[in-house]
């Protein structure tokens, strides 16, 4: 079993313990540092937890004029658009914490996507002061789809390959223009927190923390950081080294 697995017997549980890991880790970072790097996931999983971090009792915990905001993967419509992760995030607590605006890194969605990808890209190396390498996010955050796929890295996609680029064009199943950070930024971070939820993810759960393989989830193995599981019992019922934990 890799990384810390956190299952819990309800949603709602799932995504308190999953604000208070969130809240914690910047806090942490950010007694140590002068800035706070935080790679958001997108599609709808993680709404209850972003709005959780919106509530006083956790916001205020968070060093909000540290923290940097970033995506993890985008689909190049509109921020307005209802599939944009920007308007999920800025909805449900961007803009309700005291988080300076200069700090929200938003895809520039407005271009075609290898335009996006490259200027995403280039925004990474400035914040991160970087000319060769990868970034060292101090969290992203992830979902898992039900085929295994992770940020929009799918399975058997060339994106899933890419060794030095930071950010790449990605296309869905479905046919959705994304951009999306890569492998090697992914499994460069100080912390990855995966949140799972449902029995549509407990086939690809089982596979990446159970077996081995080529699936993109069973490829996220931060190389000196932390992985943890943040899962609910329904999206765990797979699991054969199950204990609820919280």
């Amino acid at each position: 079993m890799r990384g810390t697995l956190i299952v819990c017997a309800e949603p709602g549980g799932l995504f308190e313990v999953a604000a208070d890991r969130v809240a914690s880790a910047l806090a942490a970072a950010g007694k140590k540092q002068k800035t706070v790097s935080f790679a958001l996931a997108g599609g709808n999983t993680p709404r209850a937890l972003y709005q959780r971090l919106a509530r006083e009792e956790i916001s205020r915990r968070i060093p909000w004029n540290k923290v940097h905001i970033f995506w993890g993967d985008e689909r190049i419509v509109p921020h307005k658009h209802p599939e944009s992760n920007f308007r999920l995030a800025n909805e449900t607590f961007l803009q309700k914490v005291p988080l300076p605006p200069e700090n929200i890194h938003a895809v520039p969605t407005h271009l075609f996507a290898e335009e996006a990808a490259s200027t995403y890209e280039e925004t990474l190396r400035k914040h991160f002061r970087l000319w060769r390498g990868f970034p060292k996010f101090d969290l992203i955050l992830l979902g898992l789809g039900a085929d295994g796929h992770v940020a929009s890295l799918f399975p058997w996609t060339a994106p899933l390959e890419e060794k030095n680029k930071m950010v790449a064009t990605a296309r869905s199943l479905a046919g959705s223009t994304r951009v999306s950070l890569t492998l090697p930024v992914i499994n460069s971070a100080r912390r990855v927190f995966f949140l799972t939820t449902g029995q549509g993810k407990s086939s690809a759960l089982r596979k990446a923390m159970e077996e081995s393989g080529d699936l993109p989830v069973q490829r996220v193995a931060p190389a000196k950081g932390e992985l943890v599981w943040l899962v609910d019992q329904t999206a765990a019922s797979g699991l054969t080294q199950m204990k609820v934990q919280a």
